[in-house]
């Protein structure tokens, strides 16, 4: 009884560690969303870059912490301390490893709207997305909330399987970034005489350290996501390194060696791997990556020159949302044991949860971003969008002059 009483405890704290560490690393990824948007904004917006990642992240904390968590799993931590101690404070931890997505999606939002919005009215809007909109769709594929998923086993023969957050993240974020660009409209200057005006990056090395840290943290994003030690596994980590490189080649060629495209391309490979990482091949996961990689290239442009009011910073709905769509079809694609999964995905499955996750993310980021543009306004002056977020929002700039 001893024995099996030190085993249990020595498994429980195992497993409170493991799903520490990827909270920590995810937690880390926030600071590449942070130096991906400082890199690529032009250099008046930089300072306002840096602070949005860290202030929507403190929102989100306290939102996902009272609100959210319980709308998507349908328990709270206000009891005693003595309680929440139980099984090593697994539960807690937990909590912050959730936590720590539900905040990448202001994170994601962040970087499409950049150089031109609101401070204040977009971190209430920031707040309402990660109490309500994020936890309601989350809920529902990963707690079975609303019976969705058991409707589509019942007529699909398997559940909506995003293992690592392909749509529950990235497509959300993506889709609910597309709402508030819309909304906000090009920035100043971006579209003269029907042609777009090409903004430079402020700093390249910024934007690839940026990139770097969000790829370095993703193999915690994906590996711990399986949140027990007895659920990890190799075939994760070995996928999303084959879907990063995926993402990088193709970028590299299709994007005719452009450093943003490049920076970019893991990232796509990575954002599309999420769902099906426990399922594919690693040479399912190489085409999964590749394919996204040329994806986020041929959209980005698409859109910044099709598509006036279309002004994606960072290509944020290309990149999360396109390619967090691809990924559960491509889960549905390449689980399938016939090409070298490990089966029990429906491709049906994934296409009409791919489809709830978008529509639930764009009208909710409509109906949100719309709300609060009606009661305050969401877009900064002409004046202040022309001197710069930094100096009309923060008063100061990134870098002293003297």
């Amino acid at each position: 009884m001893d024995i099996t009483s030190a085993v249990h405890t020595l498994t429980e704290s195992a497993n409170t560690l493991f799903i520490l560490i990827g909270a920590i690393m995810v937690l880390a990824m926030h600071a590449g969303f942070a130096f991906l948007e400082v890199g690529t904004v032009r250099h008046k917006n930089q300072v306002n870059a840096l602070v949005k990642i860290m202030t929507d992240f403190g929102v989100s904390a306290v939102m996902y912490f009272f609100i959210g968590y319980y709308v998507a799993y349908g328990s709270h931590f206000m009891t005693g301390a003595s309680e929440l101690t139980a099984s090593n404070g697994y539960e807690l931890v937990k909590f912050f490893f959730l936590m720590t997505f539900a905040a990448a999606i202001p994170a994601i939002v962040s970087g499409g709207v950049a150089e031109r919005a609101r401070f204040y009215p977009m971190l209430i809007a920031s707040a309402v997305i990660v109490g309500f909109v994020y936890p309601f769709f989350e809920g529902m594929i990963w707690n079975g909330n609303y019976g969705f998923q058991g409707w589509l086993e019942n007529q699909f023969g398997a559940p909506f399987h995003d293992f690592a957050g392909s749509v529950v993240v990235h497509a959300v974020g993506g889709w609910i970034a597309l709402a508030a660009v819309l909304l906000l409209g090009a920035r100043n200057g971006r579209y003269r005489n029907g042609r777009v005006v090409a903004f430079a990056p402020s700093s390249i090395p910024f934007l690839a350290l940026g990139a770097w840290i969000l790829t370095v943290g993703w193999f915690g994003f994906n590996v711990m996501s399986a949140q027990t030690m007895d659920g990890i596994s190799g075939l994760v980590a070995v996928n999303s390194l084959m879907a990063m490189v995926g993402g990088v080649l193709v970028a590299m060629f299709v994007g005719r060696k452009d450093p943003g495209f490049i920076h970019n391309g893991p990232l796509a490979g990575l954002v599309a791997v999420c769902a099906g990482s426990d399922l594919m091949h690693p040479v399912g996961a190489l085409i999964t990556g590749g394919v996204a990689g040329a994806l986020f290239v041929f959209l980005f442009d698409w859109a910044q020159d099709r598509i006036e009011r279309l002004d994606d910073v960072l290509g944020v709905w290309p990149l999360h949302g396109v390619c967090g769509v691809w990924g559960a079809i491509a889960c549905g694609i390449f689980g399938q044991e016939a090409l070298g999964g490990l089966g029990g995905v429906s491709l049906t499955s994934q296409i009409i949860g791919s489809i709830a996750g978008v529509a639930v993310a764009f009208i909710g980021g409509l109906a949100v971003y719309g709300a609060v543009k009606a009661v305050s306004g969401i877009r900064l002056t002409e004046e202040e969008e022309f001197n710069g977020a930094d100096l009309s929002i923060h008063r100061i700039g990134a870098n002293a002059t003297d």
